[in-house]
């Protein structure tokens, strides 16, 4: 409080000065039409110049961010060409996945069974089972179409199970959540005897008609044996945030209802 005083009593010279300069501007101002209006006019101008510069710098930012992402989106693309068949009679590339980008509008990731919404539909040729993802992994699977739109059945849905397995030596189980944290799913079924580590990379299958194989879910980031200490029970760290997703694409297997007719066979 006392340097509080001094420094009035230091500059109480300076501090007049300024306060008489408002009140003769307030009364200039208030007391002549011509006066107010070159005021308010320029406030204005020097706020509209304070607001458009922040903008130019938020819109420099985001470009920059947009321009990540397309970048990321470009890598996916060339990783799944990998995941492309060949026909070995003609040696030619046949597309058995194609990609549709598309932005999430709605998103819930605190429930017990989340959804998300996409702001592309049956007008745009989206269809039921067909696989979600971002450059970083997968989202989840679109389960309901409508004209303008999907919903997307998310990985954080304690009824969905996903086929995935270890990137290092191919074994296999399954993507589950418990319903707790939205950062962490569970992968199930796979053998005591697998040789686990802290960091080690899970990837989907590809035995599934909905994902390609290699696409990134996530890393180990815990595990233990079972009551029966037969298999592992394994604690995933996300690749992608699932609190903060907003663009996507749309995983569409051209074969799949050639497949399910054929597994549906008897």
């Amino acid at each position: 409080m006392q340097r509080l005083v001094n420094f009035f009593l230091k500059n109480r010279a300076l501090i007049l000065f300024l306060v008489l300069l408002s009140i003769s501007l307030s009364l200039t101002v208030n007391h002549n039409d011509y006066h107010k209006s070159k005021f308010f006019n320029s406030s204005s101008y020097i706020t509209g110049s304070i607001h458009n510069f922040f903008s130019l710098i938020g819109d420099y930012f985001s470009l920059k961010k947009e321009n990540n992402i397309l970048l990321k989106e470009n890598n996916r693309l060339k990783l799944l060409e990998l995941n492309q068949t060949f026909d070995t009679t003609k040696s030619e590339k046949h597309d058995m996945y194609t990609l549709k980008p598309a932005n999430v509008i709605k998103n819930s990731y605190s429930l017990s069974q989340n959804y998300l919404t996409l702001n592309i539909g049956k007008k745009d040729s989206i269809k039921e089972e067909s696989g979600v993802i971002t450059s970083n992994g997968i989202v989840g699977i679109i389960d309901k179409t409508s004209a303008k739109y999907s919903r997307v059945i998310s990985i954080l849905n304690t009824k969905i199970k996903i086929n995935a397995k270890l990137k290092k030596t191919n074994h296999f189980g399954n993507i589950e959540w418990n319903g707790i944290d939205p950062n962490i799913v569970q992968l199930l079924d796979i053998q005591d005897l697998v040789k686990l580590n802290i960091g080690d990379t899970i990837v989907t299958s590809g035995f599934s008609s909905i994902f390609p194989e290699n696409i990134l879910v996530g890393t180990i980031k815990s595990f233990q044996l079972n009551e029966t200490k037969d298999l592992y029970n394994i604690n995933l760290k996300l690749f992608n945030d699932m609190t903060n997703l907003r663009h996507v694409h749309v995983v569409e297997n051209r074969n799949i209802k050639e497949i399910n007719k054929l597994n549906q066979t008897e």
